[in-house]
């Protein structure tokens, strides 16, 4: 399998797009609304065991009026229902004392949802209960219309003594009432019959389908007297939103309106520059100088940043590379001229043989000797010029005068320090050397006969002032000087890398060169960082 060039860098493990991320996170953003709903679900258990706990404290009160009518009655014990649990000696006292809690245990999410309540059977009530149950039917009948809540009153046998459309029945067959008629508390979910059709959006509420029945025994003399039965329906946030159906709507759009807003900016300010940029990378890549040009739309400052960074790095490798083709032309043209007088020379002395006179034979061995000493010279520059670019400070420092005594005895003309002799500079002895040797070798390859260094140090930066009395410049020749392998002095020797190497070395220590006025010869301005 062939790899490209970007799958080479980033390998072959699955990646997601920016695109599908952005689409990821704009899915899960309009999706928690949603999630949101579920968690209703929590709000609803508790809103049944909130009913829950009302139905017990209506249904206390109740039972308490309705125990002490029976006690007011005379009723006999034998018309009382079966012994309450634990109603004999210490087992009848709870860690509670005197008191006896009943706390809600219903839960919407584990409890069975019971079928609806069956109906009621034909039964005769006793006539001493019924007679009770018709003096609180009004208790009954006033509490339902405050709190909502469905009242059924029942004698020892389960039979309804006050409430609306079953006094007269039974009830003692359904669940909860059979465990009060033993003396347990007991409460149960069942399906509510609606009375009306059911909203559509009650669809995904369990809470809104279901009735919370309450089941307590009434207790007169350590029996059961009777059975308070209460139920009602809980209250449900689906039916407030239900109520709120325009508002929800509302919310759901502007949600949907905000998640593709997010989604454009995204698109605009991160997703759009970064393809751009891909694109730009790769036209780039592929030699089109046309392509090296900021980008029609940045998006952010962060993007701004990166594709200005990008077109630096592109601007410096594309002139790093038409650096290095320049160097290679100029390389082969210096290197063929010696190459091909040599080879010139070596062929004429193979191919006279002895026709040659002996003053031939040396004169083209001398130009072999000389070119072939170019070519070494030549090598040597491009080695010392290779070096300087890649030069890494050494963090050392040298004086102008420690770097002076490292040069060979020039015979040509005189060095000399005029002021800043003691100045430190962040360079090492060595590169300091070879900086004033090259200036010194271009001084008198220009017949200068004196070279003058002054120094002086402002701001944490020396600088330097090098001139000479030499032929200077032409006005011609000031702006090519520094580039590699320009000399006027080639008949002489001069390979034109002098300040090319001088310029690598001081860019390499933070430094600068310049080639200023002068009234006389040549002048440099260097300036570098002092110790």
């Amino acid at each position: 399998m062939r790899l490209t060039t970007s799958s080479k860098w980033i390998g072959l493990k699955w990646r997601p797009r920016l695109a599908t991320v952005v689409v990821a996170i704009l899915i899960l953003v309009m999706a928690l609304p949603l999630v949101g709903l579920f968690f209703f679900r929590l709000y609803e258990n508790q809103l049944i065991r909130q009913t829950e706990a009302e139905l017990i404290a209506q249904g206390a009160a109740i039972a308490a009026i309705y125990a002490r009518d029976v006690r007011d009655a005379g009723i006999a014990p034998e018309k009382l229902g079966t012994p309450m649990p634990q109603a004999n000696g210490s087992a009848s006292r709870s860690a509670d004392g005197p008191y006896r809690p009943i706390e809600p245990r219903l839960d919407l999410a584990s409890d069975y949802v019971l079928p609806t309540r069956p109906a009621a059977e034909s039964a005769t009530a006793d006539p001493a209960f019924a007679a009770i149950g018709a003096r609180l039917s009004g208790v009954l009948d006033a509490t339902q219309k405050t709190t909502l809540a469905g009242f059924r009153l029942l004698d020892p046998r389960g039979v309804v003594i006050a409430g609306r459309g079953e006094v007269g029945q039974s009830l003692a067959e359904v669940e909860e009432v059979r465990a009060a008629l033993d003396g347990h508390y007991a409460s149960a979910l069942r399906l509510r019959i609606p009375d009306q059709p059911t909203p559509p959006l009650y669809s995904v509420s369990r809470g809104t389908r279901v009735r919370v029945f309450v089941a307590l025994p009434v207790a007169v003399d350590g029996k059961v007297a009777g059975v308070v039965y209460v139920s009602r329906t809980p209250n449900n946030i689906i039916k407030h939103l239900y109520g709120e159906r325009g508002k929800v709507t509302l919310a759901a759009i502007a949600i949907l309106g905000g998640t593709l807003l997010i989604g454009l900016v995204f698109l605009r300010t991160v997703s759009r520059p970064i393809y751009a940029l891909i694109d730009r990378t790769q036209r780039i890549a592929a030699g089109e100088r046309d392509a090296m040009r900021p980008l029609d739309h940045h998006g952010t400052y962060e993007m701004a940043e990166l594709s200005a960074a990008f077109l630096d790095m592109a601007e410096k490798l594309q002139a790093r590379s038409d650096s290095i083709q320049t160097f290679a032309t100029h390389v082969s043209h210096e290197l063929k001229s010696p190459l091909t007088a040599i080879q010139g020379a070596a062929e004429l002395l193979r191919d006279s043989g002895s026709a040659m006179d002996d003053a031939e034979r040396r004169r083209f061995s001398n130009n072999i000797v000389n070119d072939a000493g170019r070519l070494n010279l030549l090598v040597r520059r491009l080695l010392d010029l290779a070096r300087a670019e890649n030069l890494a400070p050494s963090g050392e420092t040298t004086s102008i005068g420690a770097a002076l005594a490292l040069l060979p005895v020039e015979t040509r003309l005189a060095v000399r320090v005029e002021a800043g002799g003691d100045l430190r500079l962040r360079m090492s002895a060595e590169n300091a050397a070879i900086v004033f040797a090259n200036l010194v070798d271009n001084s008198a390859r220009h017949g200068a006969t004196l070279v003058s260094i002054a120094a002086a140090s402002a701001g944490g930066k020396a600088t330097l002032l090098v001139s000479d009395d030499g032929a200077g410049i032409s006005p011609s020749n000031r702006a090519r000087i520094f580039e590699p392998f320009f000399t006027t002095r080639r008949s002489t020797g001069g390979t034109g890398m002098g300040l090319g190497i001088v310029l690598a070395l001081l860019k390499a220590h933070d430094g600068t060169i310049r080639l200023v006025d002068s009234e006389r010869g040549t002048r440099f301005e260097i300036v570098l960082p002092a110790a």
